[in-house]
């Protein structure tokens, strides 16, 4: 079953690409006592991700920023390594925080997980976007498979 809103973003672990290498961070030390803008995406390098929905996050950063978000957060099932590429390439340096969902564990737990086997990608995340205060969910924008609209930056942007 999916998480709605108002609920507590569930407990769980991401892990992100530093100088040093990856590092892990918990759903509590993301989100308690911040107000964080998150998207996911099916996978790093995948059409849409990386040709919309990743690029809209990144050029209106600052805006978002400027509308009390402290952190902008991208989430894939993928591994921290190829997270921290996709990033490097679209320059999300210190824009977007690009976490790694490694084996969907979050996506899971979300109740939003999105099975591509039959296109050769495993179960990912379903593409959504979503509003968290203080680890609550305000905000939850889940699409419809194979659409781009509702979990976008434009939209985040307007809903805050």
């Amino acid at each position: 079953m999916a998480v709605k809103v108002g609920d507590k973003v569930p407990a769980g672990k991401f892990r992100y690409l530093t100088a040093e290498g990856p590092k892990e961070i918990t759903t509590d030390e993301l989100f308690n006592g911040k107000k964080v803008a998150v998207f996911a995406v099916p996978g790093a390098f995948t059409p849409t991700c990386s040709a919309r929905h990743l690029p809209g996050y990144v050029d209106r950063a600052a805006e978002i920023k400027a509308k009390g978000i402290d952190t902008i957060a991208c989430i894939a099932v993928n591994d921290a390594f190829v997270m921290g590429a996709w990033g490097k390439e679209h320059k999300a340096d210190d824009k977007v925080m690009m976490l790694a969902d490694g084996s969907g564990e979050f996506a899971r737990a979300m109740g939003l997980e999105l099975d591509l086997s039959r296109n050769g990608m495993g179960v990912r995340s379903q593409r959504y976007s979503m509003l968290v205060d203080n680890g609550v969910i305000k905000a939850l924008n889940v699409e419809q498979p194979g659409q781009f609209d509702v979990s976008s930056a434009e939209a985040m942007l307007k809903a805050l």
